[in-house]
């Protein structure tokens, strides 16, 4: 009934960039907090970055300065800006989202299938 559906993973240089997106279909009465969490192997999946409807941001210490997470409202996507990537960020990201599906139900937690970012040093 909800759907969320990532794009824009790949193997990249140390140093370079990509940008993730996902996008959010379905039963959907608003899109609440989107944001990006992500699993090393071995590792607890952890928050990238999150975004709040009033835009308001949050991020890992360890993304600071280096990831933009913005969101379209129009179109229920939410999109995290990697930049000067490092070997570290090697991680299956997943994305995040709280759906409201009516007026008149309770949010939900909704994730996406993940996407594999490999960074080469």
């Amino acid at each position: 009934q909800v759907r969320l559906v990532e794009s824009g993973g790949g193997l990249v240089q140390s140093g370079g960039s990509l940008r993730l997106s996902c996008g959010v279909s379905g039963s959907i009465f608003s899109v609440n907090t989107m944001g990006w969490y992500r699993q090393a192997p071995g590792q607890q999946r952890e928050l990238v970055a999150n975004i709040a409807l009033g835009d308001t941001k949050n991020y890992a210490d360890s993304v600071k300065g280096r990831f933009t997470i913005s969101r379209d409202n129009a179109k229920n996507t939410v999109y995290l800006q990697m930049h000067a990537l490092k070997s570290e960020d090697t991680a299956v990201y997943y994305c995040n989202s709280v759906v409201q599906m009516y007026s008149w139900s309770m949010t939900r937690e909704y994730w996406g299938q993940g996407t594999q970012v490999t960074v080469s040093s």
